[in-house]
């Protein structure tokens, strides 16, 4: 693990206190992608979600004397939570927890009480239940005191969360039915940590193991071009999740859909993309992908990874081109084993998938190739083309106030959604990703990271495909 002090590190102004709060991101490799987002699309499905299926995750320690966990940082929810250690999710079996770490209140000469409403829930029927609390919270060099989150006391997911999202989808608003509190960027404001409720993220390519993101900052060395400024749009009239509008896909050359106007959720929480299900189609007929319906999944030949054709995604002008070994993902199995087709090829999961009747997600398979500015003051969305692996730093404060954000320009007539919008209030049963986390009664889609599948469960997957290990 790595010593949360080493984890962040502010970047002074010359004339006054920093303003600017970098977090380091680590990723889990060797894991299957699939297996949580598999989960929370499947209603009928109820299984315990284990601490080895985080992909993104930060370090950070609660309570006095400090206590360690890893947090899924997570931008489809706005809660933090932990799990204490006598939580079903950690005695369920052998010490399921000790990767994620837990939190035990009475331990803590800082602790306080706040209340027993804290109730997250997930659309498989997981979740977690328990008190509010507050108590301090490091990362890094960063202490905030008395910030608050949710202990799970009863709880069926052995990852604590990171919810970094609007207030309005907090547990406390949407079910306690009680206003909003700050959450860790909200906090980070109220502090004087960072000028304004912002953060940019930069996940790194597929084969990185670190990423970072700047808390009221961007870095313009990790992204090339200049950064394109799009509109979040509304949720049931208000400013709810981080919908942009999608108008065109293209293929290599191909275009296979212009002219949309379709709201797409951009999701940390979400391990693949989700889209709808004809526009899919149109991809998988492109790169010959074989869907599994039952299971929820498509294949292709993991040699497909060297194609040069890009999966280029268009939001009025804003162009994000995704590289295809960025969506053919490797599945391993418990044994080491690498799933084959029945002619012997290896066989790869496909990082695209149907959305259904669930919201459109544009997940990690995408955001590794965008570096994004969730601008939560402007209810805006800045977005430019991933600069892989730079190894230089350029680190710039977002500022107070329009037009905050360095080296943005708005983007000119941007398209307004008209279809894939979410149309229930905000506020409802919590989650994580794109889950059910911040509306009421909708179909939701995708959430999650990634999953290490059991043996039996890729066995099962892949037995539908006529691909065998």
């Amino acid at each position: 693990m790595l010593d949360p002090a080493d984890a962040l590190r502010f970047h002074r102004a010359a004339d006054r206190k920093p303003k600017v709060v970098s977090m380091s991101m680590e990723r889990r490799t060797g894991t299957d992608p699939l297996a949580r987002d598999r989960l929370r699309r499947r209603a009928t499905q109820s299984a315990a979600l284990d601490n080895e299926e985080t992909l993104y995750f930060v370090n950070a320690t609660i309570g006095t004397p400090p206590q360690s966990v890893r947090l899924h940082l997570d931008t489809g929810s706005s809660d933090l939570w932990v799990n204490t250690p006598t939580s079903k999710a950690c005695t369920s079996r052998t010490d399921p927890c000790a990767y994620a770490g837990t939190y035990s209140a009475n331990k803590s000469s800082t602790y306080e009480y706040i209340g027993s409403y804290f109730n997250i829930s997930y659309v498989d029927g997981s979740g977690a239940s328990g008190d509010y609390v507050s108590d301090t919270v490091k990362i890094g060099s960063v202490s905030l005191d008395r910030l608050q989150f949710g202990i799970g006391y009863v709880s069926t997911s052995a990852q604590g969360i990171l919810g970094i999202g609007y207030e309005i989808n907090e547990v406390q608003v949407g079910r306690a039915k009680k206003a909003a509190y700050k959450n860790l960027p909200a906090q980070m404001v109220a502090d004087g940590r960072i000028a304004s409720n912002a953060y940019s993220l930069w996940l790194n390519d597929l084969d990185a193991n670190m990423g970072s993101i700047l808390f009221g900052g961007v870095d313009t060395e990790q992204y090339m071009g200049e950064l394109q400024t799009l509109p979040v749009q509304k949720t049931a009239g208000v400013f709810a999740e981080f919908l942009v509008t999608l108008t065109g896909l293209e293929l290599g050359s191909k275009t296979l859909a212009k002219d949309m106007a379709l709201a797409v959720l951009l999701d940390s929480g979400s391990s693949l993309t989700y889209l709808p299900n004809n526009l899919v189609q149109s991809i998988y007929d492109e790169v010959g992908a074989t869907w599994d319906s039952e299971q929820g999944a498509a294949y292709v030949p993991c040699s497909m990874a060297s194609s040069p054709a890009n999966l280029t995604f268009t939001f009025t002008s804003p162009r994000i081109a995704v590289e295809m070994n960025e969506l053919v993902l490797n599945l391993v199995t418990t044994s080491g084993r690498r799933p084959t087709f029945q002619d012997g090829r290896p066989a790869c999961l496909f990082g695209i998938a149907p959305a259904g009747q669930g919201t459109n997600v544009l997940g990690d398979t995408f955001l590794r190739s965008a570096y994004v500015v969730y601008d939560l003051d402007n209810n805006q969305i800045s977005m430019a083309q991933t600069n892989f692996n730079t190894t230089k730093t350029n680190v710039r404060e977002i500022g107070k106030g329009p037009s905050a954000v360095p080296d943005a320009v708005l983007v000119a007539n941007a398209a307004q959604a008209t279809a894939g919008l979410i149309l229930s209030s905000p506020g409802g049963l919590g989650g994580i990703g794109s889950k059910s986390s911040s509306a009421g009664p909708r179909v939701v889609s995708a959430p999650g990271v990634g999953a290490a599948a059991a043996l039996a469960v890729v066995v099962g997957l892949l037995a539908g495909l006529g691909v065998g290990i």
